[in-house]
C-alpha cells in the first residue's frame, strides 16, 4: 500500500470514528465531557495509524524511501514521521468537524 492508499483508507476509518463520538457525544451532558471526545479521537487517529500500517505491513520505525530516494538531501525519515505529515491535514479537518459537532449539540 502507498502513501495515498493508506491515507485514503485511514481517512475512510476515521471518519467512521468521528461519527460514533458524534453520535456519544449526542449522549452526553456535560459539556466538559463532550470535549474529552476529542482526546479520544486524537487516541483513535494513533490506533488508527498503528493497526493499517500492521494490515500493510508497513514497519513504522523503518527509513521511508519515497520516489527521489536517489536524493542526497540529507533528509532521512521513518515511515511514521511520512504518514504523520501526510495525513496530519485528513486529523485536522475531521477533528475540527467533530469539535464543532459536540460544541453545538
Amino acid at each position: 500500500m502507498n502513501i495515498e492508499e493508506f491515507r485514503a483508507e485511514l481517512e475512510t476509518r476515521l471518519l467512521i470514528e468521528k461519527q460514533y463520538l458524534t453520535q456519544e457525544a449526542s449522549s452526553i451532558e456535560d459539556s466538559q465531557e463532550r470535549l474529552e471526545l476529542l482526546g479520544k479521537f486524537n487516541e483513535k487517529y494513533r490506533t488508527l495509524i498503528q493497526r493499517l500500517a500492521n494490515e500493510s505491513g508497513i514497519d513504522l520505525n523503518a527509513m521511508y524511501e519515497g520516489e527521489n530516494s536517489s536524493d542526497n538531501s540529507g533528509t532521512h525519515l521513518s515511515y511514521e514521521q511520512v504518514i504523520l505529515g501526510k495525513t496530519m491535514s485528513v486529523y485536522d479537518k475531521l477533528s475540527d468537524e467533530l469539535y464543532e459537532e459536540i460544541t453545538n449539540e
